[in-house]
């Protein structure tokens, strides 16, 4: 029998969207290691075409001008470069930050936290400690600008999406599904379930950095009272400190 693993890491040439390197088929702590540190690594190598480097949970695609005529070397670099490292033992990327964010567990802010600690086979408080023990990585951004999956939460937290679509949660929604954490930077409908909410600003329009979170930064949720987060909006960044990460 093949080993599953043996398929990765692996390069799709997609001819007029650019590249598509990947690291697995899952998310995993490694695979986004080797994701985060391949996508720096192809933009210190500044290569000639490449118009973009987007960082996925376990994998990186590299847009590549179609017109250019240095095409077919760009995609050779990509992949031997793709060969010169075990991308998923690398280091943290330099740089990367420590965000301490305040967050509300409770009432209003929490609408689905019993329902996901239940499928969690745990209780509330067991849930409110599970998502907040830990530092979580920034797998990757998207689905809305500066928008953070975070990840990866132990194993019981690997829950199915909802069947249905919960109309809009509010900016700043923690929700969860298949071990991440999405939080929200914008109101939005959701098939995650929403287990708590936070004030920080994922999105600054017109600001010198728009997009506070980088992949490979931490984010840490310390539990507030509603009460303390109503104070903690009126803060710079909804109360959130930003450190080294150690």
């Amino acid at each position: 029998m093949t080993d599953p693993s043996s398929h990765w890491p692996r390069l799709d040439d997609l001819v007029l969207d650019g590249a598509l390197v990947r690291f697995g088929d899952r998310v995993d702590d490694a695979a986004n290691r080797a994701a985060v540190a391949y996508a720096e690594a192809v933009r210190a190598e500044a290569l000639p075409g490449v118009e973009e480097v987007a960082i996925g949970p376990v994998s990186v695609l590299v847009r590549i001008d179609p017109l250019a005529p240095e095409r077919a070397g760009t995609l050779a670099r990509l992949r031997d470069l793709l060969a010169a490292r075990d991308w998923p033992s690398a280091a943290p990327p330099p740089g990367r930050r420590l965000w301490t964010v305040p967050a509300s567990f409770e009432g209003d802010d929490a609408p689905q936290l019993a329902e996901a600690a239940a499928l969690a086979g745990c209780s509330v408080a067991e849930a409110i400690a599970a998502l907040t023990a830990e530092p979580l990585r920034v797998l990757s951004l998207g689905f809305a600008p500066g928008q953070p999956y975070l990840g990866t939460l132990p194993e019981a937290w690997n829950l199915p999406r909802q069947a249905g679509l919960t109309p809009q949660v509010p900016a700043g929604a923690i929700t969860v599904a298949v071990r991440q954490i999405v939080l929200f930077a914008n109101p939005s409908p959701t098939g995650w379930r929403q287990v708590g909410r936070c004030a920080f600003r994922l999105y600054r329009p017109g600001g010198e950095d728009p997009f506070p979170l980088r992949p490979g930064d931490l984010v840490r949720f310390e539990p507030v009272s509603p009460a303390a987060l109503a104070e903690a909006e009126a803060r710079p960044d909804g109360g959130a400190v930003c450190e080294a990460a150690p």
